[in-house]
C-alpha cells in the first residue's frame, strides 16, 4: 500500500514509521527544510520537502498512486486542502484528515473527506467511557446517511438484563450487532438473552441515541 503523509510532526512521523514498521511504501511531504533533514535522518529518503497545499508537490508525490493520502498538519485549514485536491485532482483511493478544532468535522465530511480524525474528540470518548452519565459512547458517525456505530456496557440497571434481543424493545432505528462476553465476542440473534457486563456494539440513527442511551443505562 502507498501512503502520502503530509505533515511531518510528531504525528506525521510516528504514523510515516509504522507504516514503514508494516512494510507500506510511505512518502512524508514536509515543507520546513531543518525538519525534513531530520526527518529523512532517522527513516531515510520517504521524504519531499514542499507545501502538500500545492498541485505540483502532490504530483511529483505521486498522489494519482496513492492509495491512502494523511493529512496531519496543524491546520485544519490545510488539511482540507490537501486531502481536496488528493481526492478530486488526483483520485487517491482514500483521504483522511487530521481535526483540531471538532467543529470542523461536519464541513469535512460534506466535502468528501473519507475519514475526519479529533484527537480532541477521542480523548472525550475515553473519559466518557469512565462516567455513569454516558453509558453509550460514539465510534463512528457513518457521513450522509446520519447513522453512528456506538459501543455500551449493560450496567446491573439496565432494563434490558435478562432479556431476549428479540424482546428488549429498542428505539426504532436501532440494531444490536455484536456482543463481548467475558471478553468472547457474541453475534447476537433474537433469542439471545441479555447479560449485565455485556458490551454491547449498536448501529442507531441520531434521533434514536438518547432513547438508546437510557435504556442501556437503566
Amino acid at each position: 500500500m502507498y501512503v502520502i503523509v503530509a505533515g511531518g510532526g510528531k504525528v506525521g512521523y510516528y504514523l510515516a514509521r509504522s507504516l514503514l514498521g508494516e512494510e507500506h511504501e510511505v512518502l512524508i511531504i514536509e515543507r520546513d527544510r531543518r525538519r525534513a533533514d531530520a526527518i529523512a535522518e532517522d527513516l531515510g529518503s520517504v521524504v519531499l520537502r514542499g507545501d502538500a497545499c500545492e498541485v505540483s508537490t502532490l504530483s511529483e508525490a505521486g498522489a494519482s498512486r496513492a492509495d491512502v493520502v494523511v493529512a496531519v498538519t496543524g491546520d485544519d485549514e490545510d488539511n482540507l486542502v490537501i486531502c481536496q485536491l488528493a481526492k478530486k485532482k488526483f483520485n487517491a483511493g482514500r483521504v483522511v484528515a487530521r481535526i483540531n478544532n471538532p467543529k470542523n468535522r461536519r464541513i469535512f465530511n460534506l466535502l468528501g473527506v473519507d475519514v475526519a480524525v479529533s484527537s480532541t474528540e477521542l480523548i472525550l470518548t475515553q473519559i466518557q467511557q469512565q462516567l455513569p452519565g454516558h453509558a453509550l459512547v460514539q465510534l463512528v458517525k457513518l457521513r450522509a446517511r446520519d447513522l453512528e456505530l456506538v459501543e455500551a456496557t449493560l450496567g446491573p440497571n439496565s432494563p434490558l438484563v435478562g432479556r431476549t434481543v428479540a424482546g428488549a424493545g429498542l428505539p426504532a432505528h436501532s440494531s444490536l450487532l455484536l456482543l463481548l462476553r467475558d471478553g468472547e465476542p457474541v453475534v447476537p440473534t433474537p433469542q439471545t438473552t441479555l447479560a449485565a457486563g455485556d458490551e454491547v456494539v449498536a448501529l442507531a440513527r441520531t434521533e434514536s441515541e438518547r432513547a438508546l442511551r437510557e435504556l442501556l443505562a437503566g
